[in-house]
């Protein structure tokens, strides 16, 4: 079973800004293989199903995202997960707008809701992929902008991004790390 938790913010004020686009792609996942993510377990909204014959469930922690830790300690506890099956998406400045980067391990970077989940687990060793949303303009403060909406191209990329990022799991959840890798390969040609 894998656990494939996106980050965001519960409100209906974040619902499509910047730092929710981990709860985009888990919508996007959802949507495309009928999965309704709406019962509340483990500080989160989830949903269980099937994708590509293996089962999953989908899940948007509602802790706000400095808290995701809390989320995911009680997920990865109540459905026994092993952290390889642990599969976390989320927004990153780093990478630009768009962008898809994928990872078996690692540092939390700069991303708060990431460091709660790395702190809170005790574990950098899960697997992650990431969604370039592209460092703010110098006027703008950092906490302004990822809880901005993006408007425009920008708005369309980061569709295009979210839609790319769904079927970039769906390749980890049928071939893992080496199908993901393959897939990223791919769209990136």
């Amino acid at each position: 079973m894998l656990v494939i938790v996106g980050l965001g913010n519960p409100d209906s004020e974040y619902r499509d800004t910047l730092h929710n686009t981990g709860f985009r792609v888990v919508d996007a996942l959802a949507q495309k293989h009928g999965i309704a993510v709406d019962r509340k377990k483990c500080k989160a909204l989830v949903g269980e199903g099937s994708i590509g014959g293996e089962r999953v469930v989908l899940c948007k922690p509602q802790t706000y995202m400095n808290l995701s830790g809390e989320s995911a300690v009680q997920l990865i506890h109540w459905y026994k997960c092993q952290m390889c099956d642990f599969l976390t998406v989320y927004d990153d400045i780093d990478l630009p707008l768009g962008q898809l980067r994928f990872r078996t391990n690692g540092s939390a970077g700069t991303h708060n809701g990431m460091r709660n989940i790395v702190e809170l687990t005790g574990s950098s060793d899960f697997p992650r992929l990431r969604v370039g949303i592209g460092r703010p303009p110098e006027y703008m403060d950092l906490k302004d902008y990822v809880l901005s909406k993006p408007k425009g191209d920008a708005a369309d990329a980061l569709e295009v991004a979210v839609k790319q990022a769904a079927e970039a799991i769906d390749a980890f959840i049928s071939g893992g790390a080496e199908q993901i890798r393959a897939y990223l390969s791919k769209i990136k040609a």
